[in-house]
């Protein structure tokens, strides 16, 4: 028996604005309000405004909460600051990818972990189950928070026209407690787009007061509702990994080029530490593949799963492809034999449908903001 997707407290506005809505991760989320390349290009160049609140809230407090999420999650949780973000990751004793995460520090002693939506309950699970022998408590917080991310270059005019909170010193990866058009709000400068921009985690009741604010203080700076269909586009060009695309358990860090957020020198034993151990030296020596970004040639645009191909032979997957409205062409991310996957190398392609459609290997990101 299939269940009904579960609702955004923004759901009646976005069907209000003609959302064409679609289910992601058992939630229904708008997809696009009108043009996904309006809205990606918007926020390349202006301001979008999106709906984030699909995302899975966990909160651990205690006095063992950094020691015992050091333990549970391959980061070292101890030195993050307080008011301080991290991207980091939570393993299976494998070294396979559950999810990867944000971790929050909001206080002394009390942490927020954001998972994605499609695994924040196999994340709350396995946080539950890792916690005995801390003092430590980890806590359901989804429905405690809405989140609305503003993302773009024009963002900070817009949020300082809506908040007297320090923007100005607040660090990319850091989040601060304010007040937003009047709304309590947990106030974070991260994203997921490639551009500066802000997400801002509210209570659901006052979700349609802050998204309408927001609306109006972003009209004069260009700003537009966006749906997940650009959102999957800007991160693509951005070069940063999807669960379930470039991020799976089939994969450890190290295998998706992302060993840098493991810490073995952190005190004490962490969950897949051995698998993980392996798994670096693995990617040292020979490495099986890499992921790598492609450039099409042509017209034809890749999706995930199609064949990479070199020589006749099957050299790697497509784990994201997409027409990139900044580039002009398609575009995509792929894991392909190392020999493979040096930016440069000719004759590589991709098999769509059976034609062996010319591709570049390009280094990633695609894209990188003017700073």
């Amino acid at each position: 028996m299939s269940t009904a997707p579960r609702l955004t407290a923004l759901d009646a506005l976005h069907r209000s604005l003609g959302a064409t809505m679609t289910d992601f991760a058992g939630w229904d989320m708008p997809l696009r309000y009108a043009s996904e390349r309006d809205e990606h290009n918007a926020v390349r160049t202006r301001a979008g405004l999106f709906d984030l609140s699909h995302m899975g809230e966990i909160t651990v407090t205690g006095p063992e909460a950094a020691a015992f999420l050091s333990y549970a999650l391959v980061g070292n949780i101890a030195t993050v600051g307080n008011g301080r973000a991290r991207y980091t990751m939570i393993v299976q004793e494998d070294g396979g990818i559950v999810d990867d995460l944000i971790v929050y520090r909001l206080g002394e002693t009390e942490y927020m972990v954001v998972a994605n939506a499609g695994n924040a309950q196999i994340v709350l699970d396995a946080l539950t189950g890792r916690v005995g022998g801390f003092d430590a408590e980890v806590r359901d917080d989804r429905d405690a928070y809405a989140l609305l991310a503003v993302q773009g270059p024009e963002s900070p005019a817009i949020m300082k026209a809506v908040t007297d909170a320090d923007l100005d010193g607040l660090k990319y990866y850091a989040g601060l407690p304010g007040t937003v058009a009047g709304v309590p709000a947990l106030i974070a400068r991260t994203g997921y787009t490639g551009e500066d921009g802000f997400e801002l985690f509210v209570a659901p009741e006052h979700a349609e007061q802050l998204w309408r604010a927001l609306t109006g203080a972003g009209a004069p700076h260009g700003l537009i509702p966006c749906g997940l269909s650009c959102r999957d586009t800007l991160r693509l060009e951005a070069g940063m990994p999807l669960y379930g695309h470039e991020l799976t358990t089939a994969l450890t860090p190290f295998d998706a080029g992302l060993g840098r957020v493991v810490k073995f020198e952190k005190e004490g034993d962490f969950v897949g530490r051995e698998a993980l151990k392996a798994a670096a030296e693995r990617a040292e020596t020979a490495p099986p593949r890499k992921l790598v970004g492609l450039v099409a040639e042509g017209r034809r645009v890749p999706r995930a799963g199609f064949p990479v191909v070199a020589d006749g032979k099957v050299i790697g997957e497509v784990t994201s492809g997409a027409p990139s409205p900044t580039l002009g062409k398609p575009i995509a991310m792929a894991y392909v034999d190392a020999a493979f996957a040096a930016p440069g190398t000719e004759g590589v392609g991709v098999d769509i449908r059976g034609t062996h459609e010319p591709y570049e290997v390009v280094a990633l990101p695609f894209y990188k903001r003017q700073k």
